[in-house]
C-alpha cells in the first residue's frame, strides 16, 4: 500500500538515550483497561471522545476492538447524556489560553497549532477548535508562529503494504552529553536491552513485522537475530534471513523522518533545558552525583512526555493526498482497523515458548530509573524521610533535583 504519508509506524522502537519507547499501537497502552471486560461502554465512549476520535471513528473502535454495536444517534444520546460534546460544550477560552500558557513552559513551545490541540484534547480535556488555538498562539507565542511559518515541507515517496510489513529501528542519543544513558553491566550488552525491548514489543501485540530495518550498529546484532529466529519458518520471500535488512542510518527514511519529528515537538526544548541548567552552574557532567541525580528526576518525566508525543502522532490526522493509494485518516486507525481501507495487517505470530526463549538467552532488562542501585537505594531513604515526591513536569523536577543534592551534601 503506498505510503507517502502513511504515517503510521507499526512500531516505533526509539532508544532515547537509555529511554526506550515502544508504540505498536498507543491506545491500549495509554488506557489499560481498555481490552478488559470489566470496562464499561460508556467509559470506554468517554475515553475515546477524550481521544479527539469522530463519531465514526468511535462507533468503529467499538465494534471493531470490543465487539459494540451502536448507531451514531445512540452515541450521541450516550455523549449528551454524560454532557460531552464538541460545539455546544466548548471549553472557557481562559482555561484554554492559561492550559495554552503551561505548554509554552516546556516542550510545547516547539510545536505548531495541530499538535497544540491535541495536547490540550488529550491531556488537558479541553474541547478547542484548532482555529481558535492557531490564534491563541500568534498572540502568546508570535516568534515561534513566525520560525515555524518559515519552514517548508519537503515529503518523501514511501511505499508499505499494509500494518506490520516494515518496522524500522534506530538509536537515538541526542541527550547523551547529559547522562542519559542506562549503565549496563558488563555481564549485558547494549544489543541485549534492544532485544529485550524487542521482545516486549512482540509479546505486547502477540507476533513480529514481516520485515525490520535497521543499521548496522552493535545494538542491533540481537534484534537481527531474533527476528530471524521468530521468521525462521515463514513460506514468504522475506522469511529467515531475509526479514532483517541492514542499511546505512541516513538511508533509514521512515526512523529519520521520524527523529525530526521528535525533535521539533520534545528533544530540542529538553536539549535548551539542559543546557541552560549547566550554563547556570546547576549541573555539572563531571559530578558523577549529579548525573546520577539528573537520570532519577528527570527520566521518569522525560519518558512520560515521550509516551505523549507517540500518542498525539498516532492519533493526529493525515489529509488526503493526491496519490489515491496512500490512506487518510489517524494512524491508529489504520494501523488497528486496516480493513477500512483495504489494507492488510502483515504481523507474523510467534510462538510463546520461542519468546520465552528469545528473552532467557539474549535479553536484559534496565533498572526502571537509569540510576545505579546505591544511588536509588539513597535517595529512595532521603524522599521517604523527607515526605518528596516524583516529579511530573520539568519544574518539579527540578526542586527535587536541587532538594536531593543538598541532602547528599549534607550526608557528606
Amino acid at each position: 500500500m503506498a505510503a507517502a504519508r502513511f504515517a503510521r509506524f507499526a512500531m516505533i522502537y526509539l532508544i532515547f538515550n537509555g529511554l526506550i519507547l515502544q508504540c505498536a499501537g498507543v491506545l491500549p497502552r495509554y488506557f489499560p483497561g481498555l481490552n478488559n471486560d470489566h470496562v464499561g461502554r460508556d467509559e470506554l465512549i468517554e475515553h475515546y471522545f477524550h481521544l479527539g476520535l469522530g463519531y465514526d471513528e468511535i462507533l468503529l473502535f467499538l465494534l471493531m476492538l470490543h465487539g459494540i454495536t451502536l448507531s451514531i444517534r445512540q452515541l450521541k444520546r450516550i455523549l449528551r447524556h454524560r454532557g460531552l460534546g464538541r460545539r455546544a460544550n466548548r471549553s472557557d477560552p481562559r482555561q484554554v489560553y492559561q492550559a495554552i500558557e503551561e505548554e509554552l513552559r516546556g516542550s510545547g513551545s516547539t510545536i505548531g497549532y495541530r499538535q497544540m490541540t491535541q495536547r490540550l484534547v488529550l491531556d488537558y480535556r479541553l474541547v478547542v477548535d484548532k482555529e481558535t488555538v492557531r490564534e491563541l498562539l500568534k498572540i502568546l507565542d508570535p516568534e515561534g508562529v513566525a520560525t515555524r511559518s518559515r519552514h517548508r515541507l519537503r515529503r518523501r515517496q514511501y511505499r508499505t503494504k499494509g500494518p506490520n510489513h516494515v518496522w524500522h529501528i534506530d538509536g537515538y542519543d541526542k541527550l547523551k552529553p547529559f547522562g542519559f544513558v542506562y549503565t549496563v553491566p558488563l555481564t549485558a550488552t547494549a544489543g541485549a536491552l534492544c532485544a529485550q525491548y524487542f521482545v516486549d514489543c512482540i509479546r505486547q501485540i502477540g507476533g513480529t513485522a514481516r520485515i525490520i530495518r535497521g543499521d548496522g550498529g552493535t545494538e542491533n546484532v540481537y534484534v537481527a537475530a531474533l527476528q530471524r529466529f521468530f521468521r525462521r519458518d515463514g513460506e514468504d520471500i522475506w522469511a529467515e534471513d531475509n526479514s532483517f535488512l541492514y542499511g546505512k542510518s541516513v538511508s533509514n527514511q521512515r526512523i529519520e523522518a521520524w527523529w525530526g519529528i521528535l525533535r521539533k515537538g520534545c528533544s530540542d526544548w529538553w536539549i535548551r533545558f539542559f543546557k541552560d541548567m549547566r550554563d547556570c552552574g546547576l549541573y555539572c557532567d563531571d559530578d558523577v552525583v549529579q548525573v546520577e541525580c539528573l537520570k532519577f528526576c528527570f527520566m521518569p518525566v522525560i519518558r512520560n512526555e515521550l509516551h505523549k508525543v507517540a500518542i498525539l502522532w498516532n492519533l493526529h490526522k493525515i489529509r488526503p493526498s493526491t496519490n489515491a493509494e496512500s490512506p487518510s485518516g489517524r494512524p491508529d486507525m489504520l494501523y488497528f482497523l486496516p480493513d477500512v481501507t483495504g489494507a492488510e495487517d502483515l504481523k507474523e505470530d510467534i510462538d510463546l515458548d520461542d519468546i520465552d526463549l528469545a528473552e532467557q538467552r539474549c535479553c536484559y532488562r534496565c533498572p526502571e530509573s537509569g540510576c545505579v542501585d546505591e544511588f536509588t537505594q539513597l535517595v529512595s531513604i532521603i524522599m521517604q524521610e523527607q515526605n518528596l515526591n516524583m516529579p511530573e513536569t520539568a519544574e518539579e523536577a527540578v526542586m527535587l533535583y536541587s532538594t536531593l543534592l543538598e541532602s547528599i551534601d549534607d550526608l557528606l
